[in-house]
């Protein structure tokens, strides 16, 4: 009888912490909202988001295509439809949707259909993929806004939903990691983070926008 009524109420307090736990969860994911767009380098785009403040979490990987779970070397040969893609997860109640579409426009070559900067092809063209009506309309009035702003056709299409799938977790927070990569086209034995600097800048990416949106572009010193 004594282990009975010991075991009763912890069962029920830890029944109860667990609903606690449940429930601040559920609270958590519904205070977030998932945006996906493609700018080209993904390494680049997540580096660009994770900067910003009410970003939670920035994935890089691919979505608009035919193949289901592509693989990085798929995609980048061509032939799956798929671009280089970035989701951005945010709570709303600190930094908006329309804020972070501005931002996104302002940090790509919008009047570029061929590619981004130096890298070319149909991976690394841009877009953004409206999950809801609402993504949708506030995307449209954005591309609306950027191309008054620049007084130059904006070609980044305004696609629907799409599947996301993530990239290798080799290209994860590649822009900080301190991981040595053995060989690459920016040295040997160089740190990730030293390699997508040295990618970033030879690619001519911060420069292209600096020309395109001066003072107006966010991620450019």
């Amino acid at each position: 009888m004594f282990r009975k009524r010991i075991v009763k109420p912890t069962i029920l307090t830890l029944a109860i912490a667990l609903g606690f736990v449940v429930q601040s969860r559920s609270a958590e994911a519904a205070e977030t909202e998932v945006l996906t767009v493609a700018g080209g380098c993904f390494w680049c785009v997540e580096a660009d988001f994770e900067s910003v403040r009410g970003v939670k979490e920035a994935v890089s990987g691919f979505a608009g295509g035919r193949t289901k779970n592509p693989t990085y070397k798929q995609v980048t040969g061509g032939n799956t439809g798929h671009y280089e893609a970035v989701q951005i997860t945010f709570d709303p109640s600190v930094v908006s949707r329309d804020t972070l579409l501005d931002l996104f426009f302002r940090s790509i070559d919008p009047t570029d259909a061929g590619g981004q900067f130096c890298d070319r092809g149909e991976s690394y063209r841009t877009a953004i993929f409206a999950g809801t009506a609402a993504q949708k309309a506030a995307a449209e009035e954005a591309k609306a806004e950027a191309q008054a702003a620049l007084g130059t056709e904006v070609v980044t299409p305004i696609l629907g939903d799409a599947p996301f799938y993530p990239a290798e977790s080799y290209h994860q927070d590649y822009y900080k990691s301190s991981d040595r990569l053995a060989f690459s086209s920016v040295g040997l034995g160089v740190k990730k983070s030293v390699a997508y600097k040295r990618y970033r800048e030879g690619c001519g990416r911060d420069a292209r926008v600096k020309q395109l949106w001066g003072s107006d572009a966010p991620f450019v010193n």
